[in-house]
C-alpha cells in the first residue's frame, strides 16, 4: 500500500470519528458510517469515539497555567538543572496535592479549561492491537540493525536491551517517514524518503502501518485538529 492509500484510508474514517464524537458531545442525530468502510475500521473508529467522549467528559482540573508556563520553559531547558528546576518549580507549581489513580477515560485541564493530556485507556479494539504486534514485528531487522556499541545516546546498545521475559519488540531506534528533511546535507532541498523506509521490506511496513496510521490520525484530528492540519 503507497501513502495516498493510507491518505484515503485517513480520509474516510476521520469525517466518521469527528461526526460520530460531536453528535455524542452535543447530543445530535446518530451518524452512519460509510459504506466504504469495513467492519473492522467502523469498530475501531465506535471505539475511538466512545473513549474520546467519556475522556471528554471527565475532565480533572489542575491549577496551573499551562501558557503561562510554556512561556517559562525555553528550548536549552534540559531538565537537568536543579537550580533552574526549583525556580520553575517554584512558578508554577504542579497544581494538585499527592497523587490521583485515574481508571477511566479522562482530559486533564488547566484553569483556563484548556486540555493538556487525553487519558484514553482501552482505547484500541483487539483486531487494532493486532495489527500494531504484526507492523512491530516486521519492523525487527530494522531496528536490531539500528544498535550500535558505540552509537550516540539514540542507537547505543546500553539503553536498548530486551526486556527480562525476552518478549516483546526487539529494541532500536528507527525514524519512518516517506519526506525526511535532509538536515545538514548540501543541495538537497527536496524532502528524502527515511533510510529505514528504502529496504525491501517498505512497502510492507507502509501497509502494515497503514490502518493504525489512519486510526491514529482520526484521533489526533479529534483532540488537536491545528497539528492534523498542519501534517496534511
Amino acid at each position: 500500500m503507497n501513502t495516498s492509500s493510507m491518505s484515503t484510508c485517513d480520509i474516510k474514517i476521520w469525517p466518521y470519528t469527528e461526526q460520530k464524537f460531536n453528535a455524542e458531545k452535543t447530543g445530535g442525530e446518530p451518524v452512519i458510517p460509510s459504506l466504504n468502510l469495513d467492519t473492522d475500521l467502523v469498530m475501531a473508529c465506535d471505539r475511538l469515539a466512545d473513549v474520546l467522549i467519556k475522556a471528554y467528559k471527565n475532565p480533572i482540573k489542575m491549577q496551573i497555567d499551562i501558557a503561562r508556563y510554556s512561556k517559562l520553559i525555553f528550548s536549552k531547558n534540559t531538565g537537568h538543572n536543579e537550580e533552574k528546576e526549583e525556580k520553575l518549580l517554584e512558578r508554577c507549581p504542579p497544581g494538585h496535592e499527592g497523587t490521583k489513580l485515574v481508571d477511566k477515560p479522562a482530559t486533564i485541564i488547566d484553569v483556563s479549561g484548556t486540555i493538556i493530556a487525553w487519558y484514553l485507556l482501552d482505547v484500541l479494539t483487539e483486531t487494532t492491537q493486532k495489527e500494531i504486534r504484526a507492523a512491530t514485528d516486521l519492523l525487527g531487522p530494522s531496528l536490531e540493525k539500528s544498535v550500535k556499541a558505540d552509537g550516540n545516546w539514540r542507537y547505543n546498545q546500553e539503553w536498548l536491551k530486551q526486556g527480562s521475559e525476552n518478549v516483546g519488540s526487539t529494541p532500536g531506534c528507527i525514524n519512518l517517514s516517506p519526506a525526511w528533511f535532509q538536515q545538514g546535507h548540501e543541495n538537497l532541498s527536496d524532502p528524502e524518503v527515511s533510510a529505514s523506509l528504502k529496504g525491501p521490506s517498505s512497502k510492507n511496513i507502509l501497509k502494515a502501518i497503514a490502518r493504525p496510521a489512519a486510526i491514529a490520525l482520526a484521533a489526533l484530528r479529534v483532540m488537536r485538529p491545528q497539528q492534523y492540519f498542519a501534517g496534511l
